[in-house]
């Protein structure tokens, strides 16, 4: 964090503290409402190459090959978390998707670390 100094960002994040930044490749699933009626036309809740689109301009193009404190805005004033980015997937795709289709975010920061947010509601794994 920014708003810390190295001695007291060495004790709130331990190993993952580093003055220079530290990386994961992140994984993330984003999960359209089941509970969101079905087209009966076409018998889908979002077209699949729709919901492919949304997620290259909420995700891929913010926030892919980036050093996030440096390339993203957001970040510029938020500490880059597993619990921010998925707020800030959710912000992003909210603004894309259909209202009441976006059901939930979850953002992987390695496989037993993980993190799911339903808008207002986030959980750690």
């Amino acid at each position: 964090s920014k708003s810390l100094s190295d001695e007291e960002n060495l004790k709130l994040f331990g190993k993952c503290n580093n003055p220079n930044g530290h990386g994961h490749n992140y994984r993330g699933k984003e999960v359209v409402s089941r509970r969101t009626r079905i087209d009966p036309v076409s018998g889908m809740v979002i077209n699949l190459t729709d919901l492919k689109e949304y997620m290259q301009e909420a995700i891929m193009e913010p926030l892919d090959h980036k050093n996030l404190d440096k390339d993203v805005p957001y970040f510029a004033e938020v500490v880059s978390t597993t619990e921010n980015i998925a707020v800030f997937i959710w912000e992003n795709l909210k603004k894309l998707l259909p209202m009441g289709t976006l059901y939930k975010v979850k953002v992987y920061e390695t496989d037993q670390n993980t993190v799911v947010y339903k808008g207002e509601e986030t959980i750690s794994e």
